[in-house]
């Protein structure tokens, strides 16, 4: 085993798994040769995928320890190139009417009947561009590998930019470090995102009968568990069965991040008359808000004319259509940032801004969770570390300078555009992730009130996705109005994590407020590389922003040139 390619700048890593000790996944071409982590290259004999299989869990060395003491080891990953795929007798391409994602082989594909004949097994999603195939495990061992077909677009341009077009060995590259930082891929960064949380909490533990002294599987204290949990019916979507089966109409949840912009008739001539329109975005917002995040554990209790408690987290209808804010910025309460306009629900930290805001709140009904935890917090922790490790790798580090951070965000992705696209993956992760945990039905034969697949899964929890996007968008709105107060600035727009203000210069450094001392304010928005720090998103003429306003669309969207992407975590 020889590697055939020059040594890279390696991410620090973990001492290597005497189990597993050729990484967590390779990428294989049509040679034969298997790429994996650190250059190094396998030999793969197979010719069937039923040969790969049992080449990968015999002779390949791959996979990765579990990231928690009770949780499962990763399974091997092996990348398809297209001219790999088509030697194992897979078709180039896959066609059909649906979306790509949902694409399959039919049952009758000559590979899908080679797979059951030699008893193994698909998941329920079958073979389709990341397909798992497996035996029930003997004992504590499971069998089970996961196949990435790239030539059927397991790796999606947006969540890994460039990363399908390039050589094996960058692809095991950029993958790999991916596997070290956040997860082995399992799927789309949307479902990394969601393995990831129960990786880090695991649903269950050994435990000890006392009686007979035998181990038995027990629960794992702050997890979300095994089982499902119905939402409360605000929380749900309209199709859910809580909704359509109780017949419920009062409303839903509406904690979503802000599309907001700022109505022409409050721009001042001094405003107009500012050169530049410059747009700082916010790092991994919701990624920022996960930190220290009380979400509820156990099901949803009802409760009428209840007092409000923000330690409390859950749903409450309040009247928040009282409280006067300064029309040159958005209701804190909103996406769209309108007011209110009489009782809606609201997640917890919503109304509990309100009172910190110094208003009173007089809950007329809620949802609450008596069990708490701080569930993502080492989803969060894991994910920040990759973020901010593989922004320094990128010649952004903590130690820089404003001036210099702004100088090396403008070069980092020329810098490495595989650990620029592994970025892009830990960005999407945090997204995907977030989005997951209220999955929408997919497939034209879904009929509303019946129950779909996702719900299945004790991580669909639309609560804690509005908890984190609820906390996500009242940080946001807090750092507004304390610039608002410190630089007597007014945005023109913001859009998710992307606000844009009117300046004096094209840069963030001419309007964001600085002591004496050259440190920046405390409570407005801050440059930096960790989560919840600004970045410069870009920087427009003031003229073009006010005309896109005019229009009714939103410059924080067209800022950066091109059209933002709107990742609602959905």
């Amino acid at each position: 085993m020889t590697s055939r390619r020059p040594a890279v700048k390696k991410a620090a890593k973990p001492a290597a798994d005497p189990r597993f000790p050729h990484g967590p996944l390779a990428v294989l071409d049509g040679d034969g040769s298997a790429y994996g982590v650190d250059g190094i290259v396998l030999d793969c004999p197979a010719t069937t995928v039923v040969e790969l299989v049992e080449w990968t869990l015999r002779e390949s060395g791959l996979g990765a320890p579990k990231l928690n003491r009770y949780g499962k080891d990763s399974d091997p990953l092996i990348v398809l190139t297209a001219a790999a795929a088509v030697k194992l007798g897979l078709p180039g391409r896959l066609e059909g009417h649906e979306q790509r994602r949902s694409l399959r082989l039919p049952e009758d594909h000559p590979v899908v009947k080679q797979v059951a004949k030699a008893k193994w097994q698909l998941t329920q999603r079958g073979f389709g561009p990341w397909a798992r195939i497996y035996r029930k495990a003997q004992g504590r061992d499971r069998q089970c590998v996961q196949l990435a077909i790239l030539s059927w677009d397991a790796l999606d341009e947006r969540s890994w930019p460039g990363v399908a077009e390039m050589a094996p060995a960058d692809i095991a590259r950029v993958l790999g470090v991916y596997a070290q930082r956040v997860i082995t891929p399992r799927g789309s960064t949307a479902v990394s995102g969601l393995e990831l949380m129960t990786a880090m909490r695991p649903p269950t533990k050994p435990e000890r009968d006392e009686e007979t002294g035998n181990w038995t599987s027990g629960h794992n204290p702050g997890s979300l568990g095994t089982e499902p949990m119905d939402p409360a019916p605000p929380e749900a979507t309209p199709e859910h069965p809580v909704v359509v089966q109780s017949g419920w109409t009062g409303g839903f949840l509406n904690e979503e991040a802000y599309q907001w912009v700022r109505s022409v008739d409050t721009l001042s001539d001094e405003e107009c008359m500012l050169p530049y329109a410059v747009g700082l975005d916010l790092n991994t917002a919701f990624l920022a808000a996960a930190a220290r995040l009380v979400v509820g554990l156990s099901a949803p209790d009802h409760f009428h004319n209840v007092k409000f408690n923000p330690k409390i987290p859950g749903s409450w209808l309040v009247d928040l259509s009282h409280i006067e804010l300064d029309p040159r910025l958005p209701s804190p309460f909103t996406p769209d940032g309108s007011r209110p306009t009489g009782p809606a629900w609201y997640q917890t930290h919503t109304v509990a801004y309100a009172q910190e805001l110094g208003y009173d709140v007089h809950p007329i009904e809620a949802y609450l969770r008596r069990e708490t935890g701080a569930y993502l917090d080492p989803w969060h922790d894991r994910l920040k570390n990759a973020y901010v490790d593989t922004l320094a790798d990128l010649g952004v580090t903590k130690d820089l300078d404003d001036r210099a951070f702004l100088a090396a965000m403008e070069q980092h992705k020329q810098a490495d555009p595989a650990l620029a696209a592994v970025l892009a993956a830990i960005k999407a992760t945090v997204k995907g992730g977030v989005g997951k945990l209220r999955e929408r039905p997919q497939g034209r034969h879904y009929k509303e009130g019946e129950r779909w697949p996702a719900l299945e899964r004790p991580t669909w929890r639309p609560d804690i996705r509005a908890a984190v996007i609820s906390k996500a968008r009242v940080n946001m709105h807090r750092k507004l109005l304390n610039m608002s107060r410190m630089t007597g600035l007014f945005p023109l727009a913001v859009l998710s994590d992307c606000v844009v203000y009117p300046s004096p210069g094209s840069s963030p450094l001419d309007f964001l407020p600085y002591a004496a001392s050259g440190k920046p304010q405390p409570g407005g928005f801050r440059l930096g590389p960790t989560p919840g720090l600004a970045k410069l998103e870009g920087v427009q003429p003031m003229l073009w922003a006010v005309e896109l306003m005019e229009k009714g669309l939103n410059p924080a969207r067209h800022i950066k040139g091109g059209d933002a992407v709107l990742d609602e975590g959905e």
